[in-house]
């Protein structure tokens, strides 16, 4: 006998990337930044006096708030700092989707979203992108014609790399009944001439979530700190009533806020990684393979005719010879890996092995 409730004994927990402890192994399967976090990060860690420890932390990240406040010209009471991303994404399901109620998503999208609607034991949508991984015209009125309560929409889109506009968004907002949540994990990744900001969507729309994190732009994936930025009614009940008490670290808490006092060390990375991403692109193309448009920090390329070899066998050779990267058994991914980009080094090894796998 179980004692699962049924719920979680039916659902399927979160598949994470592959995380090889060898540092032999050229690592692009989870959009890490290749690059370490900012020197300023790295002087804060160094002068934390431990004494702090047997002490428990701020418990709303004040000093972070600020910082974020600052940066993103909002007040503190619009941002909400999260044990990462995923913290937040989870906060606002158990905050405003009731079980009866719905989760919607894109199909494709971020795995762990199902993963939380049947946590909460709340029905599950996904609405599939355009064959050219766009937002159907009519999203909005499709979400209200489905009564979806929250939709979660990953923008740069994963695992396409798609940037919807902000124009998009807001029309979404504007026609959506329910709560529209922006996961802007990728959005640093993005070419500045695009001039793509949401943030100011949050002063027009009360239905709009916006979720940041410091595990990509920022270098800091083993930190696991992110936060949401919202108009401050919607922040009040996920900080003051469902969150976790103390749920950032003290030393989370400070090596964030060096990391965003110090963003022009990671503009730098962020430039770095676009340029990478062009030439890894270029050198894919010029192995036949195709890869979508991206402004995220990852290629979606597509392993078709003329290619003599399938998504799957390509993933598990590279896999072989030390080269992670992703493969999704999923419907419209099964012809498809992800490729983080990475420094420039592990670009060309992973185009050099690539190469000979796929014209031996």
């Amino acid at each position: 006998m179980s004692l699962q409730r049924p719920n979680i004994l039916r659902m399927r927990g979160y598949s994470f990337g592959e995380q090889p402890s060898s540092k032999l192994v050229t690592k692009l399967n989870t959009n890490e930044n290749p690059y370490p976090p900012s020197p300023q990060v790295a002087e804060a860690l160094a002068s934390i006096d431990t004494s702090i420890l047997n002490r428990y932390p701020n418990p709303v990240a004040n000093a972070f708030r600020e910082t974020a406040a600052c940066l993103h010209d909002l007040h503190v009471d619009n941002i909400i700092p999260t044990n990462g991303g995923d913290e937040l994404l989870r906060l606002i399901v158990t905050t405003y989707v009731d079980p009866t109620e719905t989760l919607a998503t894109t199909a494709p999208a971020y795995s762990l979203y199902p993963v939380l609607a049947a946590t909460q034991n709340c029905n599950f949508v996904e609405i599939p992108l355009t064959t050219s991984w766009n937002l159907p015209e009519n999203l909005g009125s499709l979400l209200n014609k489905n009564k979806v309560k929250a939709f979660f929409l990953i923008n740069p889109h994963a695992p396409t790399g798609q940037l919807f506009s902000s124009e998009q968004i807001e029309r979404v907002a504007s026609e959506f009944d329910g709560l529209l949540v922006i996961d802007e994990a990728y959005v640093d990744f993005v070419d500045p001439i695009q001039q793509h900001n949401c943030v100011p969507l949050i002063d027009r729309h009360e239905n709009l979530i916006i979720l940041r994190t410091m595990s990509k732009g920022y270098s800091l994936a083993g930190l696991r700190f992110g936060y949401g930025l919202a108009c401050a009614d919607l922040i009040a009940p996920l900080a003051n009533k469902t969150r976790d008490s103390y749920n950032t670290d003290s030393i989370a808490q400070i090596l964030a806020t060096a990391a965003l006092k110090s963003k022009a060390y990671s503009e730098g990375t962020w430039q770095k990684i676009r340029q990478s991403r062009q030439r890894l692109a270029l050198g894919l193309q010029n192995l036949g393979i195709s890869c979508s448009s991206s402004e995220a920090n990852f290629l979606l390329c597509t392993v078709d005719h003329p290619i003599q070899i399938n998504a799957q066998t390509l993933y598990e050779k590279l896999k072989k010879e030390n080269i992670f990267v992703r493969y999704f058994e999923e419907p419209l991914l099964q012809n498809k890996i992800r490729i983080t980009v990475g420094s420039d080094d592990e670009n060309k090894r992973l185009l050099s092995l690539m190469r000979t796998l796929i014209d031996p």
